[in-house]
């Protein structure tokens, strides 16, 4: 059976979930990205340092803000992370979807779409009536998942390094409408 056989489960992280989900962001990683970052650099992601930084942010986190999990077959499949946006210019007004990663194997299953609905209802929730999120430029399968969930390139861009690889962010934005995020949760 596979990992999403079956029903597909969406709750709060809680602490003991910091294991799947430090699988879940290396392995998404390093499938996600194998075309757009040096091979070694994801080769060599730890999930063991991954589940250290996961226990230390959920031990931190109130439980009300604590990630959304996709569990199927008890295992964790995917996850979604959202707060206040890190922006400086952004208004107070503005939330931000840190991060959301799926297991290669539940992908075009709907675990994603489920798990993003989760963070923009909870973005509602917490008085946010508009969000952002950064994407690689270049990862045009994600770049594509977030349009067609309604939301859009703004213009923001922004530049790093990671393995030792020059990439450019792109900032995407939607506005959160009570009506539109109830229909999706």
């Amino acid at each position: 059976m596979g990992a999403c056989d079956g029903m597909v489960h969406i709750r709060r992280a809680r602490a003991a979930d910091a294991r799947g989900m430090a699988e879940v962001h290396v392995r998404t990683w390093q499938e996600a990205y194998r075309d757009q970052l040096p091979a070694p650099f994801l080769k060599a992601l730890s999930i063991d340092a991954r589940e250290n930084h996961w226990r230390n942010e959920l031990h931190a986190m109130a439980p009300e803000r604590r990630p959304w999990v996709a569990e199927a077959n008890d295992q964790i499949v995917g996850f979604v992370a959202s707060g206040t946006a890190r922006d400086d210019t952004a208004s107070p007004l503005t939330g931000e979807v840190y991060a959301i990663y799926v297991l290669p194997d539940c992908w075009d299953r709907g675990v994603g779409r489920s798990l993003l609905a989760h963070a923009e209802a909870d973005l509602v929730t917490h008085g946010y009536n508009e969000a952002v999120l950064w994407v690689l430029a270049d990862n045009q399968r994600a770049r594509a998942f977030y349009e067609l969930a309604g939301w859009h390139a703004d213009g923001g861009t922004k530049h790093d390094s990671i393995g030792g690889r020059d990439v450019t962010e792109v900032r995407y934005r939607i506005a959160l409408e009570r009506s539109r995020v109830a229909e999706l949760v």
